[in-house]
């Protein structure tokens, strides 16, 4: 179940990656491999990938996860670097690596649940040096991907980890002063850059600025709306039409609503519901602490970002970039999910038999 899940959402990614980017790509890349053939090329290198790490050895190896994370820190580097990093939409997060887009975040969100996952196994440890840590292992890469700017990598990974850190046992103190934190944190935040304002004034009324702040907001109600529950037709989008931007990528929920309706959408939320029941399961059943812990970890990052993205599409939450695993396009994003499909097979592989029965 827990395969035929995700294989499942990738071939989903695959048809409405085609349906919705097909005029976006006509018309902005035309001559260029249609996004469709790119996305069915990284689900194959993802694929092949995640049966390399599911064979390995190396994914409790401490010295493999300090290194992962060091590699992480300075592409993160690397990518503020003018000439290495690539400028998109405003955010310098990506690096080009000739046949496609590299986006460091994604392997920094793998690192540093890796190495918090192994670090926080550790029972030795006194609970002082736990905090601190797990604060400098976190708060070094959430520095460089907020310097992009990217709040929405740097949210998906910040959560993920207090789920981590919930896991593992810490004290509920610990998580009122992280909540408090917080808060002050996103305030600052909110008031060093004013497009972050604007952002939450459109969530709070898009209409107040139609084709401007709440623009993107307005055209997914508009996709979703009136798709009823059948919605229009698998290819019989409207709000792809140059309404909706890149609707390939971070909107993709919208038009996959707007062509296949309430039960299209609820069979995709069903499909990400069983992948993440299966995996939780298997970290219950999991014989080491280790291994718990980080398919915890690995499950809670893909958990929040697809809970990000679509209530994001929906007008649930304000609107930020982020992608809907296995079916946004996107090399990076879909070959790193698939690595961790990889890694949380690995981890599996001895679990409680009694818990199967």
């Amino acid at each position: 179940m827990f395969l035929s899940s995700v294989l499942f959402l990738s071939l989903i990614g695959i048809l409405f990656v085609h349906s919705a980017g097909s005029y976006w790509s006509e018309v902005h890349y035309k001559g260029q491999m249609p996004f469709a053939l790119k996305q069915a090329a990284y689900l194959v290198v993802g694929i092949v990938g995640a049966y390399i790490i599911q064979r390995s050895n190396f994914i409790l190896s401490d010295g493999f996860w300090k290194g992962l994370y060091i590699v992480a820190i300075l592409m993160l580097i690397g990518v503020l670097i003018p000439g290495i990093g690539v400028v998109r939409n405003g955010s310098q997060s990506w690096i080009s690596l000739g046949f496609m887009n590299f986006q460091p975040a994604e392997l920094a969100k793998i690192a540093v649940l890796g190495v918090l996952a192994i670090s926080l196994a550790d029972e030795k440890k006194s609970r002082m040096k736990m905090y601190i840590q797990s604060a400098v292992l976190l708060l070094l890469p959430i520095g460089f991907i907020m310097v992009q700017p990217d709040f929405g990598s740097a949210f998906v990974l910040v959560v993920a980890v207090f789920f981590l850190l919930f896991a593992a046992g810490l004290p509920f103190k610990f998580f009122l002063w992280i909540g408090l934190s917080g808060i002050i944190a996103f305030v600052l935040l909110i008031v060093s850059a004013p497009y972050r304002l604007v952002r939450i004034q459109a969530f709070l009324d898009p209409w107040n600025d139609p084709l401007g702040s709440g623009f993107q907001a307005i055209q997914s109600l508009l996709a979703i709306g009136p798709a009823g529950l059948f919605g229009f037709g698998y290819g019989n989008s409207r709000q792809k039409f140059l309404y909706l931007p890149e609707p390939q990528n971070d909107f993709i929920f919208s038009i996959l609503l707007e062509e296949s309706g309430f039960i299209g959408g609820f069979i995709v939320v069903l499909a990400f519901v069983i992948f993440f029941t299966t995996s939780f399961t298997m970290a219950a059943r999991a014989k080491t602490r280790e291994r718990q812990l980080m398919i915890i970890g690995f499950t809670s990052l893909l958990a929040v970002q697809t809970f990000l993205n679509m209530g994001v599409v929906t007008g649930l939450l304000p609107v930020t970039g982020v992608t809907l695993p296995f079916i946004s396009y996107g090399g990076s994003s879909l070959v790193m999910t698939w690595g961790i499909i990889g890694i949380i097979l690995n981890l599996a592989k001895e679990t409680d038999i009694e818990g199967r029965r």
